[in-house]
């Protein structure tokens, strides 16, 4: 009776300690590998993880002349933006050709970043406090407005000319719609999924404005001199480059790489090349 007694402490104790070794990896295992700690891990190795890649993963517009614009001959994608994004990937990994281009619009680009479709968004994204809850940005590295593209001719003139009645075209998930409605709030907005088709919207008479950011509009009035881009910008709109929450290393390289353009001058170069003399400051 007595060894059975002790048998059976024995064999607790055993089955405790063993409980008690397998909570605890449990728990450190849960902390290293569960969804907040991969998505942790994820984000601090986002440099290191395009490194080994050998190639960085860029969103940017495929509608959007002077930014980003895709030639239906030739398949090359080209623009401002374009040409910001190689650079940065030639200060990544050594090489403007180690680049993969994907099409993103205002509606699209953010939830593309956040499921791990692109490493970052180049794609004339305004800088504004409800993104910063979804995303990083980078420094700011092209400084736009809001403005209007009427038909030469057009009694709009500004914003004030915007009344009751009158039919503003935009672009769906752009900051644009919420300015105009909050500029012009007896307008009638009609929303669409891309620049090119608000645009030809625009051509075929559909609406009497097209309100996005000037930079845009003068892409839009060089592919159509019927077009012209009225009256003064009337909100500020700062381009960021967007980066997955939490990706500190790369957010650090983008920003250095940014500062490195500036200071040689390549920046100059790009924004002359696709918009005009950069401005002083720029």
């Amino acid at each position: 009776m007595k060894k059975r007694s002790w048998m059976t402490i024995g064999i607790a104790l055993t089955f405790l300690a063993t409980a008690l070794l397998t909570g605890c990896g449990s728990k450190e295992g849960g902390d290293g590998n569960g969804a907040n700690g991969d998505s942790t891990s994820e984000a601090a190795s986002a440099l290191e993880s395009i490194k080994s890649r050998g190639k960085l993963v860029v969103g940017v517009k495929y509608d959007t002349k002077l930014f980003g614009l895709k030639d239906p001959a030739s398949g090359n994608v080209e623009g401002f933006d374009v040409d910001i994004a190689k650079a940065l990937a030639k200060e990544i990994l050594g090489d403007e050709t180690k680049i993969e281009l994907k099409e993103v619009t205002s509606k699209t680009r953010i939830p593309m970043l956040n499921n791990n479709d692109i490493d970052m968004i180049v794609a004339t994204m305004t800088i504004t406090e409800e993104r910063k809850k979804e995303v990083d940005f980078s420094d700011v590295y092209f400084k736009a407005g809001q403005s209007l593209l009427v038909k030469k001719g057009s009694p709009i003139k500004s914003i004030d000319d915007i009344k009751k009645g009158t039919k503003v075209l935009s672009v769906k998930g752009s900051t644009s719609v919420d300015n105009i409605k909050a500029k012009a709030p007896d307008a009638t907005i009609l929303e669409f999924d891309n620049y090119q088709d608000a645009f030809s919207a625009l051509k075929a008479g559909q609406g009497d404005t097209l309100t996005t950011d000037n930079a845009i509009l003068y892409g839009m009035a060089v592919q159509d001199p019927n077009f012209e881009v009225v009256g003064e910008p009337f909100t500020d709109e700062p381009y960021g480059i967007a980066i997955k929450k939490g990706a500190a290393d790369l957010l650090n390289s983008v920003n250095a790489g940014l500062k490195k353009l500036h200071d040689s001058g390549e920046y100059d170069k790009i924004y002359e090349k696709w918009i005009g003399q950069a401005p002083s400051g720029e």
